[in-house]
């Protein structure tokens, strides 16, 4: 007698496809925040051009208040905006931008002035905005997917700081001894940033929505009430039948409000806005401008920010090990709080310690704001519907960008009794 297991099919669609997009969503996460890496990653030719600007810390603040009001309306709005539109644009929104670093550099042949740095705060202004449409909008796409796929994404995001720390250590060494070698580095290192977003914007539109574990995920989704898939399976050529549609109409009406996921995940939002008030108060204003003279001279900070965004990168793989990841609300809340020692240990450790013990509480900064993020990301949309994941994933990237916001504005208390305003 032969079994038949009627959710063959489905399991079957689920696994097709898996690892092409686990690829496709690593390198979707690399291109959401490499443009922006290569800002605070090229910060010492900023700090030639301005040094009296504050560069990594203006940028910082100009950026944030565009990708946090932008995020909050896109929040607000997200079961009316379509995911595929809203995250090609941003994708798009990071290739002119950056493209307009270079051409701004190059008419005004690399000098610096007041003129320039207001038109780079404009161009940064732009990436908060294409912050706000990927972040969102591929966290929310990919919360109701399988967890491995939000977990890749993740640790694209953490990817782009290695491979841009990387980039700009070779390219500061490989110019470092020719005619305004700084400048050509910054100006290469962008180039190539581009170029990845560019692949992005390829990836996205044309491969990303025809892989069948994708299209499983949406079409699912879409029979469950969410009206933001409906482009992405249009590009895959799937059409949500007229009954699907009705079904799904009665579904939305039972999905729990913005306000009542917020209540009910309370403790992630906090934990989120928590874990980057601390991290973004230190990084990376506090390790160009904070941390003294060492023997490393002007590569300092250069190796102080690979080496966070190396163990960021790193611990992001580390939930993937189901003994390591941590899924207790409790557990997570302590470890969030518990990190705030670190503010005592960065301070001490500027003004007595080596540089040695400074890596090593950098690299411990960058090991747990990757865990933790991962962690909470990937345990919190469990339990819900298709279209309440897609919104809890944005109000908690809404809640992640509210505490960059808070902590690179709190950033500056670093700089009270230095004379350095």
């Amino acid at each position: 007698m032969t079994i038949v297991d009627k959710n063959e099919p489905q399991t079957r669609l689920q696994k097709q496809g898996r690892y092409k997009a686990v690829v496709v969503c690593w390198i979707l996460g690399l291109g959401s925040l490499m443009s922006w890496n290569s800002m605070l990653t090229i910060g010492d030719y900023y700090y030639k051009l301005f040094p009296l600007y504050h560069p990594s810390r203006v940028l910082t603040l100009v950026y944030q208040p565009f990708a946090f009001v932008t995020m909050a309306l896109l929040a607000y709005n997200e079961s009316k905006i379509d995911t595929r539109w809203r995250n090609l644009l941003g994708y798009s929104l990071f290739f002119a931008s950056t493209v307009m670093l270079i051409v701004l550099d190059l008419a005004t042949s690399g000098k610096g002035g007041v003129g320039p740095y207001i038109g780079i705060c404009a161009i940064v202004g732009s990436f908060g905005v294409a912050d706000a449409n990927v972040q969102g909008g591929m966290v929310g796409d990919l919360s109701f997917m399988h967890p491995e796929l939000i977990q890749s994404f993740l640790a694209g995001l953490a990817a782009s700081g290695t491979l841009t720390s990387v980039m700009r250590i070779i390219t500061k060494a490989a110019f470092e001894k020719s005619d305004n070698g700084l400048r050509k580095g910054a100006m290469l290192f962008l180039a190539i940033s581009a170029f990845f977003e560019f692949v992005c914007v390829i990836l996205y539109a044309f491969f990303f929505p025809k892989l069948p574990i994708v299209k499983y995920y949406r079409s699912k989704a879409a029979s469950e009430g969410s009206k933001t898939v409906s482009a992405d399976l249009a590009a895959a050529g799937i059409q949500v039948e007229a009954d699907q549609e009705a079904h799904g109409n009665a579904k939305r009406h039972e999905r729990l409000s913005n306000k009542q996921l917020v209540f009910e995940n309370i403790d992630y939002a906090i934990d989120l806005f928590l874990i980057y008030v601390l991290t973004l108060s230190i990084f990376p204003g506090f390790l160009y401008e904070n941390t003294g003279t060492h023997q490393l001279g002007s590569w300092y900070p250069l190796v102080l920010i690979a080496m966070y965004s190396v163990w960021d990168f790193l611990s992001r793989y580390i939930p993937l090990l189901q003994c390591l990841k941590m899924e207790s609300r409790k557990g997570l809340l302590i470890a969030t709080l518990s990190r705030f020692l670190l503010i005592p240990a960065f301070y001490f450790t500027a003004k007595y310690g080596d540089q040695g013990w400074m890596i090593m509480l950098i690299s411990f900064l960058g090991l747990s704001n990757g865990y933790l993020t991962v962690c909470i990301l990937t345990v919190a949309p469990k339990g819900y519907k298709g279209p309440e994941q897609n919104a809890l994933g944005n109000l908690l990237v809404l809640c992640l960008l509210g505490g960059i916001f808070a902590g690179v504005a709190l950033d500056w208390l670093w700089l009270i009794g230095h004379g350095k305003f």
